[in-house]
């Protein structure tokens, strides 16, 4: 009975493959997962007794319960038990051996089944459908191949990448030696004679004679698009400025006074009619709050002023005496 319902079963999907609609990859797994427990349980097309049937379904419980290999050995059992019954054993673990959830599963072992009963069982009503589940598989094998060797390239890419990175470190690592030699030579000759802060892109830059000696991350103030107006309008001025004062004792553990308003800043507030403003300044972390790091510039955080780690404030203080120019772009 149920080899007639693989049959039309086998067959439609037959069709259905020649017309494009299931890849063989899809088509054998449509044959194991869908067809298999029809074919390991139900009605049997046997005639011999009771024991025999029980025997199978003993071997059927075991697949059923994922005990592949046990249900391969009762199959062995039952073909020595009952020749008669060879052909069906072979072809129920062949569907076995070929069973996507059997991490065991072993395609080799499943077309051999399969061929087995092609050479050795003409007559054999599995004939047909053998023929049919040796060429899926071996559609499979080709694909799985095929796929194994793509991840393999994938794999090669990967390596290729990550030695990539390492490189990129290595580079990183010397760039960062450089500067750093840069930065000492720079100490050693005196100072910075120019603050170059680059607002869009969070930027500062010491520089000395046209040189960029370091570079620092910066945040902003809460409202940074555009030049600062008026008081309290939490912007950071944009123009050109000079480190007029600095204040050991700031609230920001180190702070230097940037000269705003200018002439041109105090015209602009004049004309609105409202206070530009002042206290501008560039300073590091608020006291208390130096644990934050370098993370303080993911967010613009200040009322106007440029604010760095209290290391680098440390560090630019040295470099820039009271004088040097402050120039502050969009």
């Amino acid at each position: 009975m149920r080899v007639r319902i693989f049959q039309m079963m086998l067959s439609k999907a037959n069709m259905d493959n020649r017309q494009g609609r299931m890849g063989g990859h899809f088509f054998l797994f449509f044959i194991v997962i869908i067809m298999t427990p029809m074919l390991l349980s139900g009605c049997s097309h046997f005639t011999e007794g009771y024991q025999t049937k029980s025997t199978f379904q003993e071997a059927n419980n075991l697949f059923n319960q994922g005990s592949y290999k046990a249900s391969l050995n009762m199959y062995e059992q039952i073909s020595e038990k009952y020749p008669t019954t060879s052909d069906r054993v072979l072809f129920e673990m062949g569907i076995i051996y070929a069973y996507p959830k059997n991490e065991q599963k072993d395609y080799q072992k499943s077309l051999e089944c399969f061929q087995r009963i092609i050479k050795d069982y003409p007559g054999s009503e599995y004939r047909q459908n053998s023929e049919t589940m040796i060429f899926n598989i071996n559609n499979v094998a080709i694909k799985d191949k095929k796929i194994a060797s793509q991840q393999t390239q994938i794999e090669t890419l990967r390596q290729e990448v990550k030695g990539k990175e390492n490189e990129i470190a290595v580079l990183q690592k010397k760039i960062e030696a450089l500067e750093q030699k840069v930065f000492a030579y720079a100490i050693q000759k005196g100072s910075a004679d120019k603050i170059l802060i680059e607002k869009q892109a969070r930027r500062l830059m010491l520089i000395s004679k046209g040189e960029v000696l370091k570079t620092y991350k910066i945040a902003l103030g809460g409202n940074p698009i555009g030049p600062k107006e008026r008081q309290g309008d939490n912007k950071t001025p944009e123009g050109i400025y000079s480190i007029d004062a600095r204040n050991k004792d700031s609230r920001y553990h180190l702070s230097l006074h940037i000269s705003y308003p200018n002439e041109r800043d105090r015209k602009r507030a004049k004309e609105l009619g409202v206070s530009p403003g002042g206290d501008i300044m560039i300073h590091g972390i608020k006291n208390g709050f130096s644990w934050v790091g370098d993370s303080h510039s993911e967010v613009d955080w200040t009322k106007g002023c440029i604010a760095v780690t209290d290391d680098e404030i440390e560090e630019i203080s040295k470099l820039v005496p009271n004088g040097t120019i402050v120039e502050i772009r969009p």
